[in-house]
C-alpha cells in the first residue's frame, strides 16, 4: 500500500471566533489538538489558508486547512469524532452554508469508496470543487488522486473556475 493508499484526510474550516478558543486560526490549531486526545495523529498539517464565505462573502472569510492524519478509527467512528469535536466547539447545525465556529470533513479515507448509505460518502463528495480544500491538501498529500477519477491535485486545482480563489491567511 502506498502513502497515498494510506492517507487520511481532514479538512477544517472556521469563521466564527469563540469567546474560549479565540479566533479562526486558533479554533482550527485547538481541533487539531482535541484530535490528538481522541487517538488521531496528525502526521501532516497545511499551512492555513482564507476563503471567502459562500453564499454570502459578507459574511466573515474561512480559515481553512487541511491535515493527513492517522488512526485506528474507522470512517463511520472517525467520522462521528468530528461531529462530537464541532459539537464542542459550538457548531450549530442549521441553516446550509451558515458561518461556523468549526467544519470537519472526512475528505478521503485512503482509496476507500463509500457511497454514503450507511456513514460517510468516501471521498467527501464535493472535495474536487471546492479551492479551499484542494489548496492546502496540495500541501499535505501532493500526489494524492481522487480515488474515483483517478485525478490528480494539479489537474483538479487547473480545473477550478476562475472566481474560486483562495490565499494563504495572513496575521
Amino acid at each position: 500500500m502506498t502513502a497515498t493508499e494510506k492517507s487520511i484526510l481532514i479538512a477544517l474550516g472556521s469563521n466564527l471566533s469563540h469567546p474560549t478558543w479565540g479566533n479562526p486560526p486558533a479554533i482550527l490549531a485547538a481541533a487539531i489538538e482535541m484530535l490528538a486526545r481522541a487517538e488521531v495523529s496528525t502526521r501532516r498539517c497545511s499551512s492555513i489558508w482564507r476563503s471567502a464565505a459562500w453564499p454570502n462573502p459578507a459574511d466573515p472569510p474561512y480559515a481553512n486547512a487541511v491535515i493527513a492524519v492517522e488512526t485506528a478509527l474507522s470512517p463511520v467512528e472517525l467520522l462521528a469524532l468530528l461531529h462530537r469535536i464541532e459539537t464542542a466547539f459550538g457548531r450549530e447545525r442549521g441553516a446550509l452554508n451558515a458561518p461556523r465556529t468549526l467544519d470537519l470533513d472526512l475528505i478521503a479515507y485512503g482509496n476507500l469508496v463509500r457511497d454514503g448509505a450507511d456513514g460517510p460518502q468516501l471521498p467527501h463528495p464535493r472535495a474536487q470543487d471546492r479551492a479551499f480544500v484542494l489548496r492546502p491538501l496540495a500541501e499535505v498529500a501532493p500526489a494524492w488522486r481522487h480515488p474515483i477519477s483517478g485525478t490528480g491535485i494539479a489537474e483538479l486545482l487547473a480545473a477550478l473556475p476562475a472566481d474560486q480563489t483562495c490565499g494563504l491567511w495572513d496575521a
